[in-house]
């Protein structure tokens, strides 16, 4: 894969930027949510300065400039932010309607109308708790840039490629119900054992249809950052060129 969009910004987190984090969540969503799609957004070990215990919490939107609005606030202070890559049923926008609210339950397998991705999410294995080093993330690339390779001679489309702050995302467009009898589990299973090494798996705990996503646009912070386990900016990059 020649020139690939995923090789391009192995980067270290950048000063927290809300204006940025708007700006870039907005253009993922352009391009993950379809109009008037209801999604989760869901914020994962949330903490102001100086508050005790961390939390999570959770919004429903089917606007997406009040999604990005809402991501952006929170970016500086959260672990990581999250989102429903599937469809989910419009009656559950009520639990917290374009906002965000602590007492807003999760949404659950049940709550997702059909499948639109498959989700390729390929991790440098590493101690948890920690942030990736600039090589870890490099090998994640070349692994997903083998897994497109791939994909592309079994006449798969073009996914959407991405940096997840600590490893790389493919996402495969697809249409199928919420109930898939196990094919997408199935799927990943398949290029797991294809793909997978001692150094980068391909994680099959995301085949369920709820399955949360980190939200292009956002910071990844697994552990604290070190010059060696930097914190990163999560980013949608595309589709790789033919």
């Amino acid at each position: 894969m020649n020139a690939s969009p995923l090789a391009e910004p192995i980067l270290a987190e950048e000063p927290r930027d809300a204006a940025a984090c708007e700006r870039l969540v907005t253009e993922a969503a352009a391009l993950l949510i379809e109009p008037g799609q209801v999604v989760e957004l869901r914020v994962l070990g949330l903490a102001y300065p100086g508050d005790v215990p961390r939390v999570s919490i959770s919004g429903y939107f089917d606007n997406p400039a009040d999604l990005a609005r809402a991501a952006s606030r929170l970016d500086g202070y959260a672990r990581g932010i999250y989102f429903t890559l599937n469809p989910l049923r419009p009656e559950i926008l009520s639990r917290a309607s374009n906002r965000m609210d602590r007492n807003a339950a999760a949404a659950t397998d049940s709550d997702v109308i059909r499948r639109r991705w498959l989700p390729i999410d390929l991790d440098p294995i590493r101690p948890p708790g920690t942030n990736a080093t600039d090589d870890e993330v490099r090998l994640a690339v070349s692994v997903a840039e083998a897994v497109w390779l791939a994909m592309r001679e079994k006449g798969w489309s073009e996914p959407l490629a991405a940096l997840s702050g600590n490893g790389a995302h493919l996402l495969y467009p697809i249409d199928l119900p919420a109930a898939d009898d196990g094919l997408v589990k199935r799927t990943l299973q398949g290029l797991s054992d294809s793909f997978s090494t001692d150094r980068v798996r391909i994680d099959l705990a995301v085949s369920n249809p709820s399955r949360i996503w980190k939200l292009p646009g956002t910071i990844a912070r697994k552990g604290p950052a070190s010059p060696d386990r930097p914190h990163r900016r999560a980013r949608l990059l595309g589709r790789p060129p033919a």
